[in-house]
């Protein structure tokens, strides 16, 4: 009981010392509706931890967005994908603030990227302020909220960095008022062999419920290992929300000693990746959910949000795993789970013919196929496979590299020799191919010596292809503020969007938003009368389509 206790007062500690290491009631809540959250910080999505808080604008855009505390605005951000429109606001405490999904900006600040983009011809930009030139006040206003770039619904997306390391933090540690008494709620347990990479093996699982005040199996968990590690699904909640968010500390107990924790409060971009090894990629993979792993996988380099005391856990007859969750708010649950030794495994589900340890570079190579991985690349040893096969519908055979339920960090050179001649005129139009079973995409290849090279993130099915299809315009809307279209390439991606003016040239600023492209009438329009527009979209591999259009506004 004193090691339970003692070890509950430690990390009790820590937590607290977290909770107040940031300035409180600082920064105020950029909108002027209560704060209700669609999405908070350490969540898990697809490649990257979620940076800050999803703030929910009732369904709805153009709610106006204020200054959450005095600074300067030191830039501003358009892009197609990730935050779309973008402010950051320097402040003199140290840390910056981020609004993301914008619309417009306040009207000096909209002018100005207006003018920016018409100069430099594209409507993608990342512009850098002085202190002095766009001062604001805390509470003033500095945008309108949208749905814009990587958004799928109407929300606000806020951060709070540090200045000096550019490092997102967790906003709900600076003393946001946040209605939340709803404690996280773990769903689902997994039991990895500790003597086994986790992409060797098939985790044992249970479902959880909750009985009383804590979240047990229902029964004991019986497991052939020496020692064992464990993955855990777990989900929290706040008031007059349904969407899922993350919790903010783990701490685990085995046989009521202290084993380890985790605490989400700080990730940098640069390092936002390793969530695939913070969770179990396979398991979200095959079944869609997120599992956060109580431990560090060998290619894990975001080891600071860890503090293990026993990285792998130690199997008697019959041991007690204790979990406990606390949310931002100091929301608290616990599981309790009894795992029993079975009986002693190996270790090895059965033979390797090529294992590749985390931590090396790795290069695959057969006929028709080079594969380099650099040393980061796996998180775990893999045992890795390879496979092809002959097909008339590509310009090379299939190659299966290993599964695409291994993730990998960094991009993988992949390099195909075609398997028969590829006529002269359609070598520029040579793509490469990828499908991971669920999607597939393709990309613009390198040549070099009939060799053809691409890069990707991903295992699975790679092929080369020939991409001859120009991209196809649909024109949408009657023009009445806008001129809206949505361009598509069966193959590849679109690499350039121009529209403008027939009459005179006049490049127009098109916006993107997935495959959606919308020019909203300015004064670069002809006010009056009929005016031919040129639409000009090209993909990855030169295909270009042309259309023209009559606007009357």
């Amino acid at each position: 009981m004193r090691k339970r206790l003692t070890a509950a007062l430690l990390v009790c500690s820590l937590y607290c010392r977290a909770q107040t290491d940031y300035p409180q009631n600082y920064f105020i809540n950029p909108l002027k509706i209560p704060i209700s959250l669609a999405g908070n910080f350490g969540e898990c999505r697809p490649g990257h931890f979620h940076s800050g808080l999803d703030i929910k604008t009732n369904g709805e855009e153009n709610y106006p967005v204020h200054a959450a505390a005095e600074g300067y605005i030191s830039r501003v951000k358009m892009e197609p994908g990730g935050f779309g429109h973008a402010i950051y606001i320097t402040h003199p405490n140290g840390y910056t603030s981020l609004y993301a999904h914008l619309n417009n900006f306040f009207p000096a600040l909209q002018q100005v990227v207006h003018e920016r983009q018409y100069a430099a011809e594209s409507w993608e930009q990342d512009l850098n302020f002085p202190p002095g030139t766009f001062p604001v006040k805390q509470g003033q206003f500095i945008a309108w909220s949208g749905n814009t770039g990587g958004s799928t619904a109407p929300h606000l997306h806020f951060e709070i960095r540090k200045t000096a390391t550019e490092h997102p933090l967790n906003p709900q540690l600076f003393g946001f008022p946040i209605t939340d008494d709803i404690p996280p709620v773990p769903s689902s347990i997994a039991v990895y062999d500790a003597g086994t990479s986790i992409y060797r093996q098939r985790p044992l699982m249970a479902s959880l419920r909750k009985r009383g005040n804590k979240y047990t199996s229902d029964s004991s968990l019986y497991v052939q290992a020496d020692q064992i590690r464990v993955g855990i699904a777990v989900n929290d909640y706040m008031n007059g929300s349904q969407n899922t968010l993350s919790v903010y500390t783990a701490e685990w107990y085995w046989n009521d000693t202290l084993a380890g924790s985790f605490t989400a409060d700080d990730i940098g971009y640069d390092e936002t990746r390793y969530l695939n090894a913070c969770a179990d990629y396979a398991l979200h993979y095959d079944k869609g959910i997120w599992y956060n792993s109580l431990f560090v996988l060998k290619g894990n380099q975001l080891k600071r949000l860890y503090q293990i005391e026993q990285d792998k856990l130690a199997l008697r007859d019959s041991n007690m795993l204790r979990i406990v969750f606390r949310d931002a708010s100091g929301n608290q649950s616990e599981t309790e789970t009894v795992i029993r030794k079975q009986s002693v495994s190996s270790g090895i589900p059965g033979t390797c013919a090529v294992l590749w340890e985390a931590g090396l570079p790795h290069i695959y190579e057969s006929p028709g196929c080079r594969a380099s991985f650099e040393a980061n690349a796996l998180y775990d040893d893999i045992c890795f496979t390879y496979t092809s096969k002959k097909t008339f519908e590509a310009f090379s055979a299939v190659h299966q590299l290993h599964e695409a339920r291994v993730p990998l960090h960094s991009a993988a050179a992949i390099t195909l020799q075609p398997d028969r001649a590829i006529p002269l005129k359609l070598i520029s139009k040579v793509c490469m191919r990828y499908t991971d079973g669920k999607d597939t995409s393709g990309k613009a290849v390198v040549n070099t010596d009939q060799r053809y090279t691409s890069h990707f993130r991903n295992l699975g099915m790679f092929w080369l292809d020939c991409d001859t299809t120009q991209p196809e315009i649909k024109v949408s809307g009657r023009f009445k503020k806008e001129i809206r279209v949505r361009i598509s390439d069966d193959k590849t991606s679109i690499q350039r969007m121009r529209g403008y003016l027939k009459s005179s040239g006049q490049w127009l600023c098109f916006e993107q938003h997935g495959k959606e492209w919308f020019y909203r009438f300015d004064e670069y329009f002809p006010a009056k009368g009929a005016a031919t527009v040129i639409l000009e979209a090209t993909d990855e591999n030169g295909n270009k389509a042309v259309r023209e259009i009559t606007v009357k506004r």
